[in-house]
């Protein structure tokens, strides 16, 4: 199986500037640079940042904002368990983007 994720218009003008840059100036050039990104921005602001805490706070806003746990499962890469959400729920990339739309989620307000 694969999944798809989306990211919303806040994102895109933080994102889309760093996606033309050099491979080895981008965001996350590979895996261990992901660590280290989080480390040094961590350092910088203040935060404690880690994939975890990214997904802990996407999980929780998701569900905040009345999105249904098995849509949040969905774009966090996890497969359905119950009958519902494995047999009669929509996974399409459209509806997926419909109900990310839907939710209006913001990072930065």
């Amino acid at each position: 199986m694969s999944w798809v994720t989306f990211y919303n218009v806040e994102c895109a003008q933080y994102l889309e500037p760093i996606l033309n840059e050099p491979p080895d100036e981008r965001l996350f050039p590979y895996l261990d640079g992901v660590q280290r990104k989080f480390r040094r921005i961590s350092r910088i602001t203040g935060i404690y940042v880690t994939a975890q805490v990214l997904r802990r706070w996407f999980n929780c806003e998701m569900g905040r904002l009345g999105v249904p746990d098995r849509y949040v499962d969905a774009f966090c890469g996890r497969t359905p368990k119950s009958v519902l959400a494995k047999h009669y729920t929509q996974y399409g990339p459209e509806r997926l983007k419909e109900i990310y739309d839907q939710a209006k989620i913001k990072v930065l307000t």
